[in-house]
């Protein structure tokens, strides 16, 4: 089978999701958290470092890691929606929200709480390549999963501010996960030849590890229904638009240029 199709996906979570978190470099609520945001982006980037590599091996040519992620548009990205959207909650038209931290810290929790298991079990993908990288990014997940874990417990079960703005979140974020759970051709086809991991099947392991946070938080977990995105078919929300204009401007300004 041709593995680059699952291998995107993978890649443009790791990288549209390090994008965002890199936003808060410099504006971080405290310094020690300005540093672990620009350290756990660092560490998501290096997972698509590793993953465009291996696309650009396979597609041979021309294609390398900067191409992938600089020079294809916003239809090409396999990300999941929640990945893609800012740090605030949702706002009407043309009106503009601040950054809000709980907006990143529910966000970092819902998605590293899915990739500890996907990391976990990639280990023992039949693609020896792919199984090491997953090792790698398995332990780096370790730590973003309790980093935010502690923080939505920690503000969750705060002050009726801090408890108010992270119930917010949840109720705003929660429903983009269920994109987790949709199956896309190109993951069962990774499946059935032992590369990939069936994601739907961790939906018992997710459900535990965000239950039980939410409830230590004091948070209560929104109802599903409604909408359900479809990043990772290529069906993206605006907010992806400004996110690769931002970063692949000074790349798309300048091609072929070396620093």
């Amino acid at each position: 089978m041709d593995r680059t199709p699952y291998l995107l996906h993978l890649a443009d979570n790791a990288l549209i999701l390090g994008q965002r978190n890199a936003e808060w470099c410099g504006h971080g609520p405290v310094l020690e958290e300005d540093i672990a945001l620009a350290n756990m982006s660092l560490d998501l980037i290096g997972q698509a470092r590793l993953l465009y590599q291996e696309v650009a091996k396979d597609r041979g040519q021309d294609c390398t890691e900067d191409s992938l992620a600089y020079f294809r548009d916003t239809a090409a990205f396999r990300n999941y929606t929640l990945l893609e959207l800012p740090h605030s909650s949702p706002v009407v038209g043309y009106g503009h929200a601040e950054p809000d931290y709980g907006v990143t810290i529910v966000r970092n929790f819902l998605y590293s709480a899915l990739m500890v298991l996907v990391w976990e079990a990639l280990q023992q993908s039949k693609d020896k390549t792919l199984a090491a990288i997953a090792e790698k990014s398995f332990k780096e997940t370790r730590y973003h999963l309790r980093h935010s874990r502690d923080w939505l417990v920690r503000l969750g079960d705060g002050t009726d501010e801090s408890h108010r703005r992270m119930q917010e979140a949840v109720d705003y974020l929660y429903g983009f996960t269920q994109e987790f759970w949709t199956r896309h051709p190109v993951e069962e086809e990774a499946v059935q030849a032992g590369i990939g991991v069936d994601v739907s099947g961790l939906r018992v392991d997710w459900d535990e590890i965000v239950d039980s946070a939410l409830a230590e938080a004091t948070l209560r977990k929104p109802a599903e229904g409604g909408y359900v995105s479809q990043g990772k078919f290529g069906h993206h929300s605006e907010h992806l638009d400004y996110v690769l204009h931002e970063m692949q401007s000074l790349a798309r300004a300048h091609p072929g240029a070396t620093w």
